[in-house]
């Protein structure tokens, strides 16, 4: 039999409503507490990183590839839309590949990677510049346009009123997609026909489209600055040719894969005049800002620890104190110092064990009434998103409860020192 565990369970059933056991109850509130917190903070972090990059990739991909001139301002140069590249770039499952090394490590040896996965789609784009307007307003939209090849399924879930657009093989089609916010702000509803106007060297050309659909992302900076068409009706208006394309927009299976796949287009297979680059890159502002959540996260975490300890190291105290004269019986009767600690580490593990597991099943209801019903609203205009989002990160909330309970119980060795202190002749006259 294990004697000091034995001890320590009787100690456990013994507290009742003493102020010693006041103090327990108090611990292990204070340890659900902040592991509730945790965990709750860890989900929704990562809900929101992958909600965010979600509505970002869904609408505009993973990796751009365009002119070389072509910046953020969209100007309208074409690249041709190479049969050649597009299979090469579908056929690609994985890459090994050792990506050139940056001008402040031009002394080291690049080192051979391997991705987790490979392409997974391949799309032109073409974009273009325009003015929508009505009889009383105008209002300024890029137009991308896509083809038959554009996996409608990523904007679906997005679209509010109405459908997508209808490809035919005939007539390029003239429906059009705009956002929530642009059909609000001109009045638009599905199934008016509205005037656009082009501005082409100093010449302006108009025509007119059907409202076919209504979408909202979240992302208003984005939304109201991008309707979507149809691909050939832009290369028409433009005077390209049907294989002319602005760019192709490029899909990954494995978002770690993302720079190591785009090393490899660029250098390896990319002609002349053509660069590659990651959305994380072209839109790096909103990525940053979901970094910064990590800061976050990590801060949170830290703090809630550091209450939990504070609470386990009061209570443990408290707890050894008020057992000093059981502490000088055990002394007199042989028991050694690390004997006496190992009591008191026992009934700490068990707060501490009560306390995570407690503070888990709290975290995991709040989350799943969250993730169900929503219930928790946010403001989309800064947030992104409408609702506080809620993914279950099994790994971050396995290492949060190891973590806790190897740091948390590695500091209660330093309280449970005092017990080296306690004089049994003192502690035994005393009682």
């Amino acid at each position: 039999m294990n004697i000091e565990r034995f001890i320590a369970s009787r100690i456990s059933s013994s507290v009742g409503n003493t102020f010693s056991g006041l103090i327990i109850k108090i611990a292990i509130a204070a340890v659900a507490l902040s592991m509730m917190v945790m965990v709750i903070t860890t989900n929704v972090i990562t809900g929101f990183k992958n909600e965010i990059s979600h509505k970002i990739f869904s609408f505009w991909g993973h990796i751009h590839i365009a002119d070389n001139n072509v910046g953020q301002s969209y100007e309208l140069i074409p690249i041709r839309k190479d049969s050649r590249l597009i299979d090469s770039l579908k056929k690609i499952n994985q890459v090994v590949y050792a990506p050139p090394p940056s001008i402040y490590d031009v002394d080291q040896k690049p080192q051979l990677e391997t991705s987790n996965g490979g392409i997974t789609e391949v799309e032109p784009y073409t974009i273009v510049p325009a003015i929508l307007a009505d009889k009383t307003q105008f209002e300024g939209l890029l137009l991308k346009g896509v083809d038959y090849n554009f996996n409608k399924e990523r904007i679906l879930k997005f679209l509010k009123d109405g459908s997508f657009i209808t490809f035919t093989d005939s007539l390029p089609s003239r429906d059009m997609l705009v956002s929530q916010s642009t059909a609000e702000r001109m009045s638009f509803t599905v199934g008016q026909r509205v005037n656009v106007s082009f501005i082409l060297e100093g010449q302006l050309i108009k025509r007119q489209f059907k409202i076919s659909g209504i979408y909202k992302t979240g992302l208003e900076e984005y939304d109201q600055r991008f309707a979507l068409v149809d691909m050939g009706i832009l290369q028409d208006i433009l005077g390209w040719n049907t294989d002319q394309i602005s760019g192709l927009e490029v899909f990954v299976s494995d978002l770690d894969d993302l720079d190591l796949i785009n090393d490899f287009i660029y250098y390896e297979l990319l002609p002349p005049a053509t660069y590659s680059e990651t959305v994380r890159s072209k839109f790096y502002q909103i990525f940053e800002w979901l970094e910064l959540q990590n800061i976050n996260e990590r801060v949170i975490i830290i703090l809630m620890i550091i209450v939990a300890l504070i609470n386990m190291i009061t209570a443990l105290l408290i707890f050894v104190l008020e057992r000093t004269n059981m502490i000088g019986v055990l002394k007199a009767l042989g028991a050694t110092n690390w004997s006496i600690r190992k009591i008191f580490l026992y009934n700490s593990a068990q707060i501490i064990i009560k306390g995570i597991v407690i503070g888990n099943v709290i975290a995991v209801i709040i989350c799943l009434i969250q993730k169900h019903t929503g219930i928790m609203k946010l403001r989309e205009a800064d947030y992104y998103l409408s609702e506080v989002p809620i993914e279950f990160n099994l790994t971050s909330m396995l290492l949060i409860n190891i973590g806790t309970v190897v740091v948390i119980f590695l500091f209660m060795a330093i309280p449970s020192m005092i017990v080296a202190q306690i004089d049994p002749v003192k502690t035994i006259q005393f009682k």
